[in-house]
């Protein structure tokens, strides 16, 4: 699956260089250094409170319900009022979540029901920042810096994935999942602070919310592109979190040398994502959407790699491979959806997409879960992996995804 692509030389001036967009970045890089520790802190709270796997599935699953049945009511938000406010109160309201989890864990009144509504509460916060955050990039950019500055929010973030939680780690193992928990929630209330300094002016509606909603369904449904790239994104991050994050660990376990192996495994895709996010900043393909699903194939590599049982340099290189390309694909999405929609849009057109996608995270693992016993890791594995290249063989396909290129 090949495509041609002419690629924009066109020098464009740094985002960097709007005070307004480096605020924006800075709080992004402040709240994800808290939440890639907050995993493990959940994970060891749980298990402190004396809760097993059983108790742990029932946290989490807590935390992404609220998320997928509040995400559409975000998406009307962020279309609807100043979505810098909505950022503040969304992180605000993540700080109180993850402030009282670690209250109670420190006190040693946590249990699975107590972490669990603080999970739920976290969930409905990310549900209505998550579709705010994208429409707020195209407000403070011009259309041609949209790729650099997507590329540039994903930068810092991507550099924290790897280092976050190895001090998650040790803050955990040092002083307990209470004072990482806590760190958590002093992050998302300095994010605050910053993106309520944004002061983005709120959209002029006439309309009620659930028209709104009707309008956001009409316009997402009408653009082929958009729920064909969705419908693609659902089925291939359902195989690839099921056969990467699921499969991933106990076929190392068995295969290789366990929890050091798929230590390296993950550290290497995160420096290929951030490896991604460099290219990024340098090369901008004409043909966006269409470099998008091409380089979503790339997550085939590693759930590949792990079926046939390579030796480990070979899948470390799979792993690298893997995350240049989720990045490459991840900016060029955003670039050509932020490019491609009208700005008073943004919000419901994201929340609609991130649905989908976010559906498919519990089902996936659900599916594996259920058929791996019976069919044996290697071979759920492989078929994984040719899903994943059906998918974007199929949306590559689609007439409307060569028509979406970017704008000059």
């Amino acid at each position: 699956m090949t495509t041609t692509d002419t690629t924009t030389h066109t020098a464009t001036p740094s985002p960097l260089r709007i005070p307004a967009f480096r605020r924006f970045v800075l709080a992004q890089l402040i709240s994800a250094t808290g939440s890639a520790m907050a995993p493990l802190a959940l994970a060891y709270a749980v298990i402190g409170a004396g809760g097993g796997a059983g108790a742990l599935g029932v946290v989490l699953a807590t935390n992404t319900v609220p998320t997928v049945v509040f995400l559409l009511a975000g998406g009307v938000l962020a279309d609807r009022i100043s979505r810098s406010r909505l950022l503040f109160s969304g992180n605000l309201l993540a700080a109180a979540a993850q402030g009282a989890l670690a209250l109670v864990v420190a006190t040693g009144h946590a249990n699975t029901a107590s972490i669990a509504s603080c999970g739920f509460v976290s969930g409905v916060a990310v549900a209505f920042t998550t579709p705010a955050a994208q429409g707020v990039v195209a407000q403070l950019v011009a259309p041609a810096q949209l790729q650099q500055a997507n590329a540039l929010l994903r930068l810092p973030t991507n550099a924290v994935k790897v280092v976050g939680p190895v001090a998650g780690g040790l803050i955990v193992a040092f002083s307990g999942p209470a004072w990482a928990l806590g760190l958590d929630a002093l992050t998302f209330v300095a994010a605050a602070l910053l993106l309520l300094g944004l002061r983005l002016g709120a959209p002029v509606t006439t309309s009620s919310a659930l028209a709104d909603l009707r309008a956001g369904w009409t316009g997402f449904w009408s653009r082929t592109w958009l729920w064909t790239y969705t419908a693609s994104g659902t089925v291939l991050v359902a195989a690839f979190l099921a056969g990467y994050q699921l499969l991933g660990p106990v076929v190392t376990e068995k295969q290789y040398e366990g929890a050091r192996t798929w230590g390296f495994v993950q550290g290497a895709f995160s420096l290929g994502l951030l490896a991604g996010a460099l290219v990024c900043l340098r090369w901008k393909p004409r043909r966006l959407l269409a470099v998008a699903v091409v380089a979503s194939t790339g997550l085939a590599l590693p759930t590949a790699g792990l079926a046939f049982g390579l030796p480990l340099p070979w899948l470390l290189l799979c792993a690298v491979a893997a995350g240049i390309t989720l990045d490459i694909a991840g900016v060029t999405w955003v670039t050509a959806f932020q490019q491609h929609i009208p700005e008073g849009e943004l919000g419901r057109m994201s929340s609609f997409n991130q649905v989908g996608e976010r559906l498919a995270i519990p089902l996936g693992y659900l599916v594996v879960a259920l058929v791996s016993p019976a069919f044996g890791d290697r071979s759920v594995l492989l078929v994984c992996t040719g899903i994943i290249v059906a998918a974007t063989a199929l949306n590559f396909c689609v007439r409307d995804i060569h028509r979406i290129n970017r704008r000059t």
